[in-house]
């Protein structure tokens, strides 16, 4: 995938060297030159431009890029012009980072509905959603092996754990399975609560939206999915 991160900061700089080791093509932009050149060499490309200025960010390659990830915190006016720059560019997918609550709830109304919160959740995770089908969220244990829980991917919905061979074939272990349920309050309101269903056996059969919880090598996780 091709995406573009705008604001270079800790956790810009961070999301991009993160998508790149995992083989995305990623084009890292900043105005400050010391911040490009920092990455220069861990990135696939960097360019040093003012991305408020509308000339300058309708150079850059906006129709063939897949997510853009405006991650500048340090100035919310600048955040919010170049999330409204791409929001008027109609971009493929944006994300974009909000400091505060008054900062998202002004996102929210330009249209952005993804929003990063660096500080509640970091880098990794958000390279890993950006990258894995169905991902919803994840344990870093270190830089190699995670606990991931995600979407059960459709092709092995009705089949068994035996079946799909996690141990097998993608070297992965299966820790429980969560499934969404929906109850009635004693006011009549529907809620959903999340049921954990132990260890599963061999013979469990997955069934659709269930979620599971499996732990293993990123690149195995990244391969089931």
């Amino acid at each position: 995938m091709k995406f573009i991160i705008i604001g270079l900061g800790n956790f810009g700089a961070s999301l991009a060297e993160k998508l790149s080791m995992q083989g995305n093509e990623v084009i890292g932009v900043d105005r400050r030159l010391e911040k490009v050149t920092a990455l220069k060499e861990k990135i696939t490309h960097t360019i040093c431009l003012d991305a408020t200025d509308e000339t300058a960010f309708h150079s850059l390659p906006l129709k063939n890029t897949d997510v853009f990830v405006v991650a500048i915190g340090e100035d919310e006016g600048a955040n919010i012009m170049v999330s409204a720059l791409c929001k008027e560019a109609n971009v493929k997918r944006l994300i974009s980072r909000a400091v505060n609550r008054l900062h998202e709830k002004v996102l929210g109304a330009l249209g952005v509905s993804e929003i990063a919160h660096p500080e509640e959740e970091s880098a990794e995770r958000w390279s890993k959603r950006l990258c894995m089908t169905g991902y919803v969220d994840s344990f870093e244990l270190n830089s190699n092996y995670s606990i991931v829980e995600a979407v059960v991917p459709t092709k092995y919905v009705g089949k068994t754990i035996q079946e799909i061979g996690f141990r097998e074939k993608y070297e992965l272990l299966v820790l429980t399975i969560l499934k969404n349920t929906e109850k009635q309050t004693t006011f009549g309101k529907s809620v959903v609560t999340t049921v954990l269903h132990g260890i599963p056996r061999p013979d469990t059969q997955l069934q659709s939206e269930d979620i599971l919880v499996i732990y293993g090598y990123n690149d195995h996780i990244k391969s089931f999915l």
